[in-house]
């Protein structure tokens, strides 16, 4: 069986993917005080916290949790700055 989990912590392809994810992250100071951001191509990727450090923190956590479950379901991945999948 495919081991995704061990794959996003050693595939240099997979580091470079979150990282181009997360510079396209969007964030935004809600009116409560917390911190909202979330990724455009990637429906569900979002997160919510009381610091922008968290909020970012939280988002990659979430978008690897996205990519771990889209991996398992043999799901296609957006392509970001040409970094194919």
């Amino acid at each position: 069986m495919y081991d995704c989990d061990k794959t996003l912590q050693y595939s240099p392809m997979l580091a470079r993917y979150i990282h181009a994810a997360m510079r396209q992250a969007t964030y935004e100071l809600l009116e409560d005080g917390t911190f909202y951001g979330e990724i455009p191509p990637h429906k569900g990727v979002w997160s919510n916290a009381d610091s922008l450090k968290a909020c970012r923190e939280a988002l990659q956590d979430s978008l690897e949790e996205w990519i771990i479950l889209g991996l398992r379901l043999e799901h296609g991945l957006p392509i970001l700055d040409s970094v194919l999948w």
